[in-house]
């Protein structure tokens, strides 16, 4: 490596300077593709060639330019030049005017230009936090935050989302996203709740697809951005749910229940991880070299570049404003790129003047910026520096919000449906709606929406709950709104109470105290019930609310989380076309007071991890109801269709019979007027059960009839499945963590994983499956909330375990006697 130190460095480094500027009028004449002009500007040579050369002719300033992450408001595109900056953030709320996504992708090109003026030419990386979405620029669409994708159970459908949030973050001209958060979330009063998939370790572990959605096969593809693990490690246990705070565990604790997604992302080859403000048994993780350099690099073979999060190298004294000492202690514990939004400048001094008093080595210096440099080449940013402007198209597209809709009806939980009042049906007389979140599709979507905590209002384009509601009823049905209650009379068939949070993030929405809905909230469930009329509450929050007191008084809930900027998928649910198949994340406390309550842990919840409610809960013997259909007998079987027929039923409630509801394996497939009703678009040879629901004038539903199990005739595939394993050891102990998709056409009731141990390996404890273990022999079965595993599912499970110093990877899996093939799902 040339020393710059020197004469002779010094004059090598004006000569590196003027080819970098001869370099730079290359490009602007003949395009990108002319101007490799020295070996690490040659897209034909391999890329750890390429990081070497550059890295060979870079001087010291060029090495702390390229840790260093600055915020747009304090950078200019002449300081990226002169300071070698090797990336610009925004942070929540920080957007270039026009806030468009052309002022973005000119935003960013300005940016690139400055970092392009540079003699080396190495250009920027550009961060966002697109958590639900590219949720910084009006018009995007705004998926469901985690809580609610851990609700769904659906790996594959978080990897679309991945995909498509990708398509829309590269339309707005950025490439890097500081997402998704991996943290487990053990306290319900922690602010971030609503960013963890679910309190147990397999979902974050199963939804790590999202990093192979945002970053596709490879980083220099079209509408590929890097993604980023974070917070690393333990956020979401800290004492008291406590944002930024402490996480008292022992360290096979800390690996069981807060590593397995970070080591899952890794194998799925996530580019950055991004370190916890908080601390691990007292020590700021922002300073903990044996848990970033030892275990995160070092055992976990992380090969992507870590990054800090928002100027938290200032936290480690404890004291305002950072200090070289922070500084080297934080690079020395293995950080690699600094977020310093403000300061960026007094830490280039810092971080210079440490490496030339010797208290960091160069060889840290080198690996962190080798780390940096070898995702930018990755990333293809050396041939196509600037924002692929062709992907604005796909922000906010129909496509999108279809994919946004359908993930927000899966995330749905059902956890009471007393009398069976839900599905509403969609004709006949009045329906009312009321709740500050009814209208309010700020409220629906959350935090990080346009603004760090997001905001109160139609903030941002979509559909909100209330408008879903009136696009799903028929003509013939009224829906009156007030967002107080005020109005309601008992001439109403329902009330639709849509309560909960407003929007927070981070420590805003930490909740130390009462957990419970507001007065407004509770002012207008009381006007409601008082006139008699059915209530159903639609729940729009970041975690469980302390609600036991109150749900006694309701018909039905549903838990919808913050689903975004398309609400109509909740009327998909409340209306019948889509049965709720959504399974709580988390466990729902009986009261406040409980906190921290996670499944295992012995309190009695309301409402257990894992429940969820489906259709139809009618209860048996309701007078004012149809009488239950038949079973239906099937006609025509063929492998793609059939048709069923059933006697008439019968209306006792003088409303008049208006029709049936169809089922098939849960889901509302038609609702005919007559008693057949002809089924299309089956899978050959796949079992299949129909089941039919009567509902009158007045949208009074029948229980559904007995089910009838046809399989329709050969010609398909067999069933078929894929396991992700993953396993993080330590010592003799090692925790597993497996994600099985059921690959096939049919659908798998029970569900039996079977495996080997060859290295001596023994199951101490399981989690969210039932593992046991014969020998070397090990099987998993679901639990009562899991123990079915429809065509294209996944279930995810975890175990602890022992072995005697070898840990060896099971060489088969096999899913109720088939052989499954292993990899990501």
């Amino acid at each position: 490596m040339r020393s710059t130190g020197t004469a002779w460095g010094r004059a090598a480094a004006a000569l590196t300077g003027l080819a970098g500027l001869l370099a730079g009028l290359v490009p602007a004449l003949v395009g990108p593709a002319a101007a490799a002009v020295l070996p690490y500007q040659d897209a034909s040579l391999p890329v750890v060639t390429r990081v070497t050369d550059l890295l060979g002719r870079m001087s010291l300033d060029d090495k702390v330019g390229q840790m260093t992450q600055s915020e747009r408001g304090t950078t200019t595109a002449a300081d990226v030049t002169a300071y070698r900056v090797g990336s610009v953030l925004s942070g929540g709320g920080s957007a270039p005017s026009p806030n468009t996504p052309a002022g973005w992708a000119d935003m960013y090109d300005s940016y690139q230009r400055g970092a392009l003026a540079t003699p080396l030419q190495i250009p920027i990386m550009y961060g966002i936090d697109a958590v639900h979405g590219n949720n910084n620029v009006p018009g995007s669409t705004i998926f469901p935050h985690n809580i609610g994708l851990g609700a769904t159970r659906d790996p594959a459908l978080v990897q679309r989302i991945g995909r498509a949030t990708a398509e829309e973050i590269t339309g707005a001209g950025q490439d890097w996203t500081f997402a998704p958060c991996l943290c487990v979330a053990r306290n319900d009063r922690w602010g971030r709740t609503y960013e963890s998939f679910g309190e147990k370790p397999e979902i974050a572990t199963a939804m790590t697809t999202i990093v192979d959605g945002l970053q596709g096969s490879r980083l220099d593809e079209p509408a590929s951005v890097l993604a980023t693990a974070k917070h690393y490690i333990g956020d979401g246990g800290t004492t008291g749910g406590t944002d930024q705070g402490d996480t008292r565990l022992t360290e096979a604790e800390l690996r069981a229940v807060h590593l397995p997604p970070f080591a899952a992302a890794i194998e799925r080859g996530v580019g950055s991880v991004m370190i916890s403000y908080s601390s691990f048994n007292g020590a700021k993780l922002h300073g903990h070299r044996y848990l970033i350099t030892d275990l995160l690099k070092g055992e976990l073979g992380f090969t992507g570049f870590v990054v800090s999060d928002w100027a938290a190298i200032d936290q480690l004294d404890g004291q305002r404003g950072f200090t070289q000492a922070e500084v080297v202690t934080a690079v020395n514990a293995g950080l690699d790129m600094v977020m310093v939004p403000t300061d960026w400048k007094t830490f280039v001094g810092h971080l210079r003047a440490a490496v030339q008093a010797g208290q960091i080595p160069m060889a840290r210096i080198d690996d962190a910026v080798r780390r940096i440099l070898t995702k930018k080449f990755e990333m293809g940013l050396f041939e196509q520096p600037y924002a692929d402007r062709s992907y604005a198209s796909t922000i906010g597209h129909a496509a999108h919000r279809d994919l946004a809709r359908q993930a927000v009806r899966q995330s749905q939980v059902l956890l009471k449906n007393a009398g069976g009042i839900l599905p509403l049906a969609k004709t006949g007389g009045k329906i009312f709606v009321a709740g500050k979140s009814a209208d309010d599709i700020g409220n629906q979507s959350g935090g990080w929406t346009l603004t760090w905590q997001g905001a109160s209002g139609n903030t941002v384009p979509g559909t909100s709950v209330l408008a879903g509601i009136r696009a799903a009823v028929g003509s013939g049905t009224t829906v009156a709104y007030h967002r107080d209650g005020n109005g309601i009379d008992n001439t109403y068939r329902a009330a639709i109470a849509v309560v909960g949070e407003t929007p927070y993030a981070e420590g805003e929405g930490d909740r130390p105290g009462a957990m419970s809905l507001d007065a407004a909230d509770l002012a207008t469930l009381s006007r409601l019930r008082a006139t008699g009329v059915p209530v159903i509450v639609v729940l729009v929050s970041g975690r469980p609310l302390d609600i036991a007191a109150e749900v006694g008084n309701w018909n039905a809930l549903l838990a919808a989380w913050l689903p975004g900027s398309e609400g109509a998928g909740v009327a998909d649910v409340l209306f019948g076309d889509y049965a709720p198949t959504g399974k709580l994340p988390v466990t729902w406390m009986q009261s406040a007071a409980q906190q921290p309550i996670n499944d295992g842990d012995g309190k009695p919840p309301l409402f257990p991890y894992g429940y969820g409610l489906t259709y139809p809960d009618v209860t048996p013997g309701d007078t004012t109801a149809p009488a239950v259909p038949a079973v239906p007998a099937a006609s025509g079987v063929t492998a793609t269709g059939l048709t069923l027929t059933w006697p008439p039923s019968t209306d006792t409630g003088g409303s008049g019979l208006a029709g049936y509801d169809v089922y098939r394996d849960g889901t509302l497939i038609g609702s005919p007027a007559a008693a057949t009703y002809t089924v299309t678009g089956l899978s050959p040879a796949t079992a299949y059960a129909f089941t039919v629901v009567a509902r009158d004038g007045a949208g009074n539903r029948s229980a559904r009839s007995p089910a009838l199990t046809v399989t329709t005739a050969p010609g398909g595939s067999s069933s078929s499945c894929r396991v992700l394993y993953t396993t993080n050891d330590w010592s003799s102990g090692f925790t597993g963590t497996v994600a099985v998709t059921n690959t096939g056409t049919a659908a798998l009731n029970p569900w039996t994983l079977t495996w080997g141990f060859t290295g001596g390996q023994t199951v101490t404890q399981s989690w969210s499956a039932r593992v046991t273990q014969s020998g070397p022999a090990v099987s998993a079965t679901g639990e009562a909330w899991s123990a079915a595993l429809a065509p294209g599912a996944t279930v995810s499970f975890g175990f602890n375990g022992s072995h005697p110093g070898s840990n060896l990877r099971p060489a088969a899996f096999t899913l109720n006697g088939a052989t499954c093939t292993t990899g990501p799902v």
